[in-house]
């Protein structure tokens, strides 16, 4: 267990990622983590370099609470963080599990407040100062989730703010719990609250109009200095931010390096999609294997038509042959089993490439182009019958 200065030391980055693919994540419906499964996601965010993990909430039972020990006795270079209501007993929880952070969490909006709580304003400022101090007293790392916080009147959420500093909280999460935040509002709502409160904030966006991420940039180019994500956006309902993309977006939007080592992303990944049922879409950002799939051209300096290398994220370039292959690409494709074709062939090649590609619906596998390859040689012309119209874009992609 890590003390509250080791803490402090090791969330000491521009941009400090807290991961609750353990805690949040595991709100995806359908989705049930083993034990074993906790434990190898947690090594892995770790060996990423993800600074923070939020492993559970222990106040769920004794099995829930054992996990988040265990994760918390691992001996892991990351701060390992619990998730708790503004509730002494579940404080006491935490303690049980020797975490070095706890967050705790309150709903801030009034129709939250009025609905989930039946309490007004005053009792719940007393209840954040009550619970955030009490975990403050036993040397705990607080960070206060201000829960429906994009809803909540902009006064009101500065006092919050105030009060959780007091009480002894060290950073403040602007929580937007029902996905309905825009980035423009968040950008200027984030960046009042930090001039005026003075506490680190932290940024925690749901995807429900697929504006996690983005709100998560805007959240940190106000002023924001954590953000908390999860493996792939998994989660309740659409999901949060995506680890992933919160840390390639920031690398190059921002120009912001979280520290974390990106290459390690897919095979972290893909233990949380066998773990979590949920799969690895193809075009899914910065995973999906769409990613840096090339069709329609080949080109000498890939930084024309890509926001970043693949190697990035441990992945490489793959050729599609389809619909819309030129023949740079049906070259390329041959090449990369050995076969050398000239320009004459390549176009017939072409022609064949793209009727069977339209009549199968897809695209076409290494042996597939093998096989209309052998057929052009040996004088099949079944798919060469008709003209391949543009061989390619002008330029170097031919």
């Amino acid at each position: 267990m890590k003390t509250k200065n080791e803490v402090v030391d090791r969330l000491n980055v521009p941009v400090c990622i807290c991961d609750s693919t353990l805690g949040s994540g595991e709100q995806t419906p359908g989705a049930v983590f083993s034990d074993i499964e906790k434990y190898r996601i947690a090594k892995l965010l770790d060996e990423a370099g993800v600074p923070q993990i939020e492993a559970g909430n222990p106040a769920l039972g004794e099995a829930e609470k054992a996990s988040v020990r265990h994760i918390a006795r691992m001996g892991l270079s990351a701060s390992v963080m619990s998730s708790n209501r503004a509730d002494i007993a579940d404080i006491n929880a935490s303690l049980e599990c020797d975490v070095d952070s706890v967050s705790i969490g309150l709903p801030v909006s009034d129709i939250q407040m009025s609905n989930l709580l039946g309490k007004d304003r005053e009792w719940v400022l007393n209840k954040i100062y009550e619970s955030v101090f009490y975990a403050a007293e036993h040397g705990l790392y607080i960070g206060f989730v201000a829960e429906d916080a994009s809803r909540a009147d902009l006064g009101f959420l500065i006092d919050v703010a105030k009060v959780a500093k007091e009480a002894g909280a060290d950073r403040f999460a602007y929580c937007d719990s029902v996905g309905v935040e825009d980035p423009f509002t968040c950008n200027e709502r984030v960046r009042m609250l930090k001039q005026i409160s003075g506490i680190d904030i932290e940024i925690i966006a749901r995807n429900d109009f697929g504006m996690a991420t983005a709100n998560t940039l805007a959240a940190l180019k106000a002023g924001a200095r954590f953000a908390r994500v999860t493996t792939m956006g998994l989660g309740l309902r659409a999901g949060n931010a995506p680890l992933e993309e919160a840390v390639l977006s920031a690398r190059h939007l921002l120009g912001v390096d979280t520290g974390i080592d990106s290459t390690k992303l897919p095979a972290l990944a893909a233990s949380v999609s066998r773990a979590s049922g949920v799969a690895i879409w193809p075009s899914k950002p910065v995973l999906g294997s769409n990613c840096f799939a090339q069709e329609t051209g080949i080109i000498n300096n890939p930084s024309v038509t890509e926001p970043y290398d693949p190697s990035e994220v441990g992945l490489a370039r793959s050729i599609v042959i389809g619909k819309h292959a030129v023949r740079n690409t049906v070259v390329a494709a041959l090449a990369e089993i050995g076969i050398e074709v000239d320009r004459n062939d390549a176009d017939r090649l072409l022609v064949a490439v793209r009727s069977a590609s339209a009549q199968m619906h897809r695209s076409l596998t290494p042996d597939e182009l093998f096989l209309l390859y052998s057929d052009m040689v040996s004088g099949d012309n079944t798919y060469c019958d008709e003209p391949a119209g543009p061989t390619g874009p002008a330029g170097p992609a031919e």
